[in-house]
């Protein structure tokens, strides 16, 4: 995909979030969490070694601690393999990959809330 296409996705997903994400964006942004800045629906590029470009939206980006947040939907569950080699890709670049299921976001904030603070401090 070109960037453009993907900065349209991008900007479709932010305006169509899913309730975790709405959830978790309302906790996190305005450096409410603890001060650290949170950007939504963050785009990443990327090359190989062909110099072909890729890019990848992260859920949530925190970028002083490089860190990328996912939250996983039911859909994660049939693109296990895609989700395995995007991360590989994304740890290669430099980034933290850090995995919630959605329902662990809605129902037990004060639990993920605590380990995301560990994990971006």
């Amino acid at each position: 995909m070109r960037y453009k296409s993907i900065l349209e996705l991008a900007r479709y997903m932010r305006t169509n979030p899913t309730t975790s994400e709405l959830f978790f964006w309302n906790k996190v942004r305005n450096r409410s969490f603890h001060g650290f800045k949170f950007y939504r629906q963050y785009i990443v590029e990327s090359a190989n070694i062909n110099g072909d470009k890729s890019f990848f939206i992260g859920d949530f980006y925190c970028h002083n601690r490089k860190v990328i947040i996912e939250l996983d939907g039911k859909i994660h569950l049939t693109q296990l393999e895609y989700d395995k080699l995007r991360e590989k890709d994304l740890i290669e670049m430099g980034f933290k990959i850090i995995r919630f299921k959605n329902e662990e976001v809605l129902n037990n904030w004060q639990e993920i809330s605590e380990i995301l603070l560990k994990e971006i401090s």
